[in-house]
C-alpha cells in the first residue's frame, strides 16, 4: 500500500508541474497575442525546435511515470512469507472466509459467511449497506496471504484502503499480499458486476493486535 501512496504522490508531483506549465503558457498567449496588443498577427505556420521539444518531453515524462509503475505492478505480485493464509470465496451474494493454518483436517478448519446487515438490524453509528455480521479478522502488522476465488459467478475482493483488488473467478485460484500497518476497521465492496444483488454484499476487514488475533482464533476453534 505505500508503494501506490508513493507513486500516486509522484504522479501528483508531475501534474501540479505540466499544469502550471500549461496555465502560464495560456496565460502568456492571452496576454502577448491579444489583438489590442497585437493587431497584425503573426505568420508563424510551424517551428521544428517546439514540435520536437513538445514531442519529447511527454514522452520522457510517460516513462518516468511508467518505469516506477511497472516495478510497483510486479512487487504487488510478490508474496512475503506470508505468516497467516486466508481464503475468501466469492458467492451471489456474500462472501465466506476460511482459515485453514490453524487445523488438522479440512473439517476443522475456521469457515464462515460474512453477509451484509440489513437497514433494521443496523445499530446506531454501523454504516448502511458497508456493515457485515462476521468480519475477516487479521493481525495487523503481519504479512498476510489472500486465495480469493469464486462460487458462482465472476466476483471481485477489494478494500481500497488496503490497495486490495483481486478478481474472484470460479475455478481458479487468485493470491495477493496484504500488510496493514495499524488496527482498525477497513471496508471494500464486490467489484465486479455479478448479477441483481452485487451491491449488497461488501466486505469488512478488522485489524486487530496479536494477542486479540490469537483469542479470536481460540474463541473460533471452541466453536468447531
Amino acid at each position: 500500500m505505500q508503494g501506490i501512496i508513493d507513486l500516486h504522490h509522484d504522479i501528483v508531483f508531475f501534474m501540479i508541474l505540466i499544469i502550471v506549465f500549461v496555465l502560464w503558457m495560456i496565460t502568456r498567449t492571452l496576454y502577448h497575442f491579444h489583438y489590442k496588443k497585437n493587431p497584425i498577427p503573426e505568420k508563424i505556420i510551424h517551428g521544428t525546435a517546439i514540435e520536437i521539444a513538445w514531442t519529447v518531453t511527454p514522452s520522457l515524462i510517460l516513462v518516468l511515470i511508467a518505469v516506477p509503475s511497472f516495478a510497483l505492478l510486479y512487487s504487488l505480485d510478490e508474496v512475503v512469507d506470508p505468516a497467516v493464509t486466508i481464503k475468501a470465496i466469492g458467492h451471489q451474494w456474500y462472501w465466506s472466509y476460511e482459515y485453514s493454518d490453524y487445523s488438522q483436517s479440512d473439517d476443522q478448519s475456521i469457515t464462515f459467511d460474512s453477509y451484509m446487515i440489513p437497514d433494521d438490524d443496523l445499530e446506531l453509528g454501523q454504516l448502511r449497506l458497508l456493515e457485515v455480521d462476521n468480519r475477516m479478522v487479521v493481525p495487523a502488522n503481519t504479512h498476510l496471504r489472500l486465495i480469493i476465488t469464486a462460487a458462482d459467478v465472476l466476483h471481485s475482493w477489494a478494500v481500497p484502503s488496503l490497495g486490495a483488488k483481486c478478481d474472484a473467478v470460479p475455478g481458479r485460484l487468485n493470491q495477493i499480499p496484504v500488510f496493514i500497518k495499524r488496527e482498525g476497521v477497513f471496508y471494500g465492496q464486490c467489484s465486479e458486476l455479478c448479477g441483481a444483488n452485487h451491491a449488497f454484499m461488501p466486505i469488512v476487514v478488522e485489524a486487530v493486535s496479536l494477542e486479540d488475533y490469537i483469542s479470536w482464533v481460540s474463541t473460533k476453534l471452541e466453536e468447531i
